[in-house]
């Protein structure tokens, strides 16, 4: 069969410039890290071709970096120059790289109609399939509605004064300032700003610190949503991560060659179990983290909107504001307890928060006051819910777990220790053509590139574990007979299948 065309792109070399992702460079000796230093099976042009390509569709080597030259990398790879031209003149035909005049050679990936991938999360057309998988959005767990009554008779000393409150409720701040100060890092209700949502609290973080000139630092992959908000108010630089890489995932060496190369004004990071990857950022790493933003004056916005979900009972370090005193850390009920309480908040430094606050007005005067009640009383019993939640969520991750490992058993998924999701590595193919295929099987997924700041990842899918389980139950046997058929494999072994050319 002819090889799958990888289905997600940036625009022509003529457009590069215009995506708002920033170029930057990176050494031959760190190509060779990616790539390999041989031995290269024969011819190796086209060996060293498709290392390269699998870097760049993986998001390890970001669309919009700057290669070595041939004469650079020809040591660093053990081949010659003349080898190194033809698999840069390869990587050219296929459409991952540009070569301009005074820019160099400069990774991309191929156009595909349409152009660049939408971030949104959600695609239009999920409401005739069976099982939705776009989104991770856990059900409402038991507790939630008697809140809702209890809120309800709290409610009644709100009503004379005008319902404004665009801090936030004195009595939610309290709550979320003094879960801050057990985790480690003190708080004052005066440090904190309640907000419709994390989203809403990343925006107006973005909007408060960044310009349209300014750079921000996002990981790839993360989180669509946060793509698209970020990507609006500045230009976008991929730090990819590296999942297989334990106690080294945030690659602080390369954080830090990116932070000295492009100068960001801000970081938006998610170190407690990462969506969609579900890595958890330790201890050693976040003082290292923190050490590289501290030098390079970067702001990191940092998400913890599923700090909560724990499902193995790892112990969550303190918050990685505690290394960066000038971080800006953002939360939200949406995940811990459910998403239509639409209550976040933003947790900050004395110094920005008169900034934060200006800005916040700009946006809307503040969320709904029975939702903040709400959220205020699932607080105060936090654990006794929280505990059914975890529960939940690790019963759908095991039974979807189960029935990879016995449909799909060649699927590469990391067991994450908490979050909602599983990021999976697909053998081969395209996770692009695979959701279209998954839709015809009554299952709507989000493609890796969805993930993607700068392009890449279409061999990867985030497969969220928050249905019941009932539901889970049937994911893997229709993804096993979707991906054969996006595979033309039907009775076929995967393994001999070709991979994306």
């Amino acid at each position: 069969m002819a090889p799958i065309q990888l289905a997600t792109g940036l625009a022509e070399n003529s457009q590069l410039a215009q995506t708002g992702l920033v170029h930057r460079s990176i050494s031959a000796p760190r190509v060779a890290t990616l790539v390999g230093s041989g031995p290269w099976p024969a011819p190796a042009y086209r060996s060293l071709a498709a290392a390269v390509r699998r870097s760049v569709e993986d998001g390890r080597l970001p669309v919009g970096t700057r290669l070595p030259s041939e004469r650079e990398l020809t040591g660093a790879v053990g081949l010659s120059r003349t080898t190194v031209t033809r698999a840069y003149a390869e990587l050219r035909s296929q459409g991952y790289l540009v070569t301009r005049r005074g820019s160099g050679s400069v990774t991309r990936v191929p156009d595909v109609p349409g152009g660049r991938v939408d971030h949104l999360l959600t695609p239009a057309g999920v409401d005739d399939v069976a099982l939705d998988l776009t989104c991770t959005a856990p059900l409402a767990p038991a507790g939630v509605a008697e809140a809702y009554s209890r809120a309800l008779d709290g409610l009644g000393a709100y009503l004379p004064g005008t319902g404004y409150y665009p801090s936030g409720l004195p009595v939610l701040r309290a709550a979320v300032a003094e879960r801050f100060t057990r985790r480690g890092l003190p708080t004052s209700p005066d440090q904190v700003v309640v907000t419709t949502g994390a989203l809403s609290a990343v925006a107006v973080a973005g909007a408060t610190l960044l310009g349209r000139s300014d750079r921000v630092v996002l990981e790839s992959p993360s989180y669509p949503n946060a793509i698209a908000t970020l990507d609006g108010l500045a230009r976008v630089v991929p730090h990819p991560l590296r999942p297989d890489q334990p106690g080294a995932e945030w690659d602080v060496e390369g954080l830090a060659a990116l932070v000295r190369q492009v100068g960001p004004r801000a970081a938006y990071l998610i170190p407690d179990f990462h969506n969609p990857t579900g890595l958890l950022m330790d201890p050693d790493q976040r003082e290292q983290v923190g050490r590289v933003l501290r030098t390079g004056r970067v702001v990191p916005v940092v998400d913890e909107s599923l700090v909560e979900l724990a499902l193995d009972g790892a112990e969550v370090p303190a918050p990685l504001a505690a290394w960066v005193p000038d971080a800006i850390t953002v939360g939200s009920a949406s995940k811990s307890f459910w998403g239509g309480l639409r209550v976040g908040w933003l947790r900050a430094p004395d110094a920005r928060l008169a900034e934060l606050a200006s800005t916040r007005l700009r946006l809307d005067l503040g969320a709904p006051v029975l939702e903040q009640l709400v959220v205020a009383d699932l607080l105060g019993r936090a654990e006794e819910v929280l505990t059914v939640q975890r529960a939940r969520l690790r019963e759908g991750r095991d039974v979807l777990l189960a029935g990879l490992a016995e449909h799909l058993p060649d699927w590469r998924c990391t067991v994450p220790g908490g979050g909602m999701a599983l990021w999976c590595e697909l053998p081969g193919g395209s996770s692009t053509v695979l959701v279209r295929a998954a839709h015809r099987h009554g299952v709507a997924l989000a493609a890796g590139p969805r993930f993607a700041p700068g392009g890449g990842h279409d061999r990867r899918l985030r497969l969220p574990h928050c249905l019941p389980v009932e539901q889970l139950a049937e994911v893997a046997p229709r993804l096993a007979r979707a991906w054969a058929e996006a595979r033309g494999t039907a009775g076929t072994d995967a393994a001999d299948v070709p991979l994306i050319a």
